[in-house]
């Protein structure tokens, strides 16, 4: 079986309430008619048009390789581009895209679902929790600004069987408008660690001491300031406390030793060697790789299993389209060492709904495994008649 040709397409999903959304796939085809399809974990930020110029050119070295041989394409992806070793985002979201696409065509041929090729499920049902929210949680994207509002999305996420939220309680101000860096760095005056600890405290006292909290930051406050809000946290029983700083494994040992509390990162770490120190310092105990940008499943299984001698849980990174959903579910129920599932809000948009064939949701707060071969999910048509387009042969 050899690939043929590969799409490689930009998606405009027509959003008002998220316009700066902008998914990058692509599909691979084989001369044996069975195709795959892949994500960049790149659509939010900025650097998605670089993801889209990079799966192009990664296609280019790929075509009429076997792509059952994975782990011969993800060597030859990583060694002979020069940029990948050592690489960021852009590269390994693009090597990402490509080795997700060849797994799916790796289950289809063999009519496995993909966590049957990882060696099997651990679990039938994986644990979620509902994600990011300070953007609302329901199928329009909204601005968490009152203490109210925070409040009313954490119960109505436990309303629908959550026991687990996440909540970043530091990115819109009171009326509203979102923070910026000049805001959240440094240490800060009572004004916005009360504004943040209040906040924290009426969910707490919501939800109760049965629901799990975890508290993001998206690194976009510095190791001083996480110290001093995350001493604050503390008594309000937090699970995690998510990318309280630049991701650094020295700034992260700095920020776990001092508060003690659970340290996640890992959407901007990438690759095992990206890991390792963090593994090797213990200032990670829960790490999150998204496998749209780690370096794919390939890259992925063998971060959770460094993981694991070292005692880390793993909870993958998924802010992407429902692909993305069902391609961390296979990993994550395969794995002896999974913590739990990101269930973020724009999953519930139907601008991402919409993207792919299946819609995978979770029933009281619990996943079920795709059993289809492969991923278990498709690009839809929509995606492939509102696309920028390139075909590489």
């Amino acid at each position: 079986m050899k690939i043929t040709k590969i799409d490689v397409m930009l998606v405009d999903v027509k959003s008002t309430d998220n316009p700066g959304w902008s998914p990058i796939v692509c599909r691979v085809y084989t001369d044996e008619g069975i195709y795959g399809d892949g994500e960049a974990a790149m659509a939010y930020g900025v650097g998605a048009t670089g993801a889209f110029g990079i799966i192009q050119d990664l296609s280019k070295k790929v075509i009429g390789m076997n792509p059952l041989d994975n782990e011969v394409i993800w060597e030859k992806l990583y060694k002979s581009t020069f940029w990948a070793q050592n690489g960021g985002p852009v590269i390994f979201s693009g090597i990402s895209a490509i080795d997700i696409a060849l797994w799916d065509i790796k289950g289809k041929y063999f009519k496995m679902p993909l966590y049957q090729l990882l060696g099997g499920k651990m679990r039938n049902k994986l644990r979620c929790y509902a994600s990011q929210l300070q953007f609302g949680w329901g199928d329009t994207k909204v601005a968490a600004a009152s203490i109210e509002d925070y409040v009313f999305y954490a119960k109505k996420a436990v309303s629908e069987g959550y026991d687990a939220i996440k909540i970043d309680f530091f990115t819109f101000a009171p009326d509203g408008t979102r923070y910026n860096s000049e805001t959240t760095t440094r240490l800060q005056s009572p004004k916005y660690v009360n504004m943040v600890i209040n906040r924290l405290k009426a969910v707490r006292e919501a939800v109760g001491s049965n629901v799990d909290i975890i508290m993001e930051n998206h690194s976009y406050i510095d190791a001083q300031v996480a110290v001093q809000i995350g001493s604050l946290a503390k008594e309000y029983g937090i699970l995690f406390f998510e990318e309280p700083c630049t991701p650094n494994p020295k700034m992260n040992k700095f920020v776990c030793d001092k508060l003690n509390i659970p340290i996640a990162q890992g959407e901007r770490i990438y690759t095992r060697w990206g890991y390792a120190p963090y593994f090797e310092n213990n200032s990670i105990q829960l790490i999150q790789p998204d496998l749209g940008n780690c370096g794919g499943i390939t890259e992925g299984k063998k971060i959770c299993d460094l993981a694991h001698i070292y005692d880390v849980g793993v909870q993958m990174h998924v802010c992407a389209s429902p692909l993305s959903t069902a391609v961390a579910l296979h990993l994550e129920a395969a794995i002896p060492n999974f913590t739990i599932h990101e269930h973020h809000v724009y999953n519930l948009h139907q601008y991402n709904k919409q993207l792919c064939v299946y819609d995978y949701q979770p029933k009281n707060g619990y996943f079920e495994v795709p059993d289809l071969p492969g991923i278990g999910n498709e690009w839809s048509d929509y995606v492939f008649k509102n696309s920028i387009l390139v075909t590489i042969k």
